[in-house]
Order: C-alpha cells, then sequence, then structure tokens
C-alpha cells in the first residue's frame, strides 16, 4: 500500500476484510456453515449472502452501476430476513460464487470512479443520500468486518477455529512480555483455564 495512493488503501482493507468472511467458511459441512449458532440464528452462509446483497447495492445502484443480477430476496414481497439465510437448494458455490461476482462488480466501480464522485444511496433518509465514493468505500470496510466478526465467533462456537486468515498469528503476551504464539496453536486446556479464570473474575466483580 502506498500512502500517496488512499483509494487503494481503501480497496486493500476491503478485499482483506472480503477474504476473511470467506475463509470462515472453509473445511466445514454443508450443514456446519447454515447452522443457527446464536438465538437470532446468524449463520456463516447467511452472512456471506447478507454481505454480497450488501456490496452490491452500495458500490452498484448507488452509482448508476447496477449490479446485473437480480437477488430476489430483497424483493418487496421477500419474506423478513431472506438475505440472512441461504435455502437448501441455494449451494455454498453458489453463495460464494455470487460474493465474488459482486466483488468482481465493486472493484470496476472502484476502478472507474474517483473518490470524490458522488452517488445516491436510495433506501437511505433523505438528508443522508447524497454520498461520495470515499464514504461508501469507508461504509463497506466497516460493514464488512462487522459481519466477519460475527463469523468469528459462530465459527468458533462450531469448531474452536479463530483468528484474522488462516495460519495467521494472533499474539498472546504472557506477563513477562513473550509473544508470537499462533492461537490456533495453543493448548484447548489453556484456554479452557484462561476462560474460567474469567468466568471467576467476572462473578466476583458481579457480586462486588
Amino acid at each position: 500500500m502506498s500512502e500517496s495512493d488512499p483509494k487503494r488503501d481503501l480497496h486493500h482493507y476491503l478485499q482483506a476484510a472480503r477474504e476473511t468472511l470467506l475463509w470462515k467458511l472453509d473445511g466445514l459441512s454443508e450443514y456446519d456453515i447454515r447452522r443457527p449458532m446464536v438465538p437470532t440464528g446468524t449463520n456463516l452462509l447467511g452472512l456471506v449472502k447478507h454481505v454480497a446483497s450488501l456490496e452490491a447495492g452500495f458500490l452498484g445502484e448507488t452509482f448508476g452501476r447496477p449490479f446485473g443480477e437480480p437477488l430476489p430476496w430483497f424483493d418487496p414481497g421477500a419474506e423478513p430476513n431472506a438475505d440472512m439465510w441461504a435455502t437448501a437448494d441455494q449451494s455454498r458455490e453458489q453463495i460464494i460464487g455470487l460474493y465474488r461476482r459482486v466483488g468482481e462488480h465493486s472493484d470496476a466501480t472502484i476502478e472507474a470512479l474517483a473518490l470524490d464522485a458522488t452517488g445516491q444511496m436510495p433506501w437511505w433518509p433523505p438528508e443522508h443520500r447524497a454520498v461520495t465514493l470515499n464514504r461508501i468505500l469507508v461504509h463497506m470496510i466497516a460493514e464488512t468486518n462487522r459481519h466477519a466478526g460475527h463469523a468469528d465467533i459462530v465459527r468458533e462456537l462450531i469448531d474452536g477455529e479463530i483468528g484474522w486468515r488462516a495460519g495467521d498469528l494472533m499474539l498472546i503476551r504472557s506477563p513477562g512480555g513473550e509473544s508470537g504464539v499462533n492461537q490456533a496453536a495453543v493448548d484447548r486446556s489453556r484456554w479452557e483455564s484462561y476462560r474460567i479464570r474469567l468466568e471467576d473474575t467476572a462473578r466476583r466483580a458481579g457480586h462486588g
């Protein structure tokens, strides 16, 4: 990245967030990527479907460059939350393929427009509808990372896998300052003792 190219920097962070979200599905079964792991039904494949749908609008229609494929789960008659889960006949390959095609369409928009190029967000309140590419890129980075964080927790609930990307180093500092341990490599018993310690601390704090 270069400090003299802010659009390239923003694009880089958006792409990194996209990749993080997608790799959360790697190695899991069709059942696991669809499992509702929290009371509100959040699931991995649904998160990808949702973010793909949002990006298609934010970096497509907003700038007069509509994504060329129908998204029927956004139709007026669609059931609530239809974009947050994949039906049994919507495969992993279809949803991931959709996300990648949306990304290619968005990338073309980013390449074609300057950061101060203006657009209209038709589903935002009238006083907030006028936007720039810069604002929408920042918004989309925040949106994608927010849902990548959801995916991180959901994936940990499924099989304990955590982290920014496969093989990434997640630093754990000891009291002496040593660091550089990959979280996935830490013994599960160590994590359990750590969790128990936090639970005990929370209970003691809760009781005054």
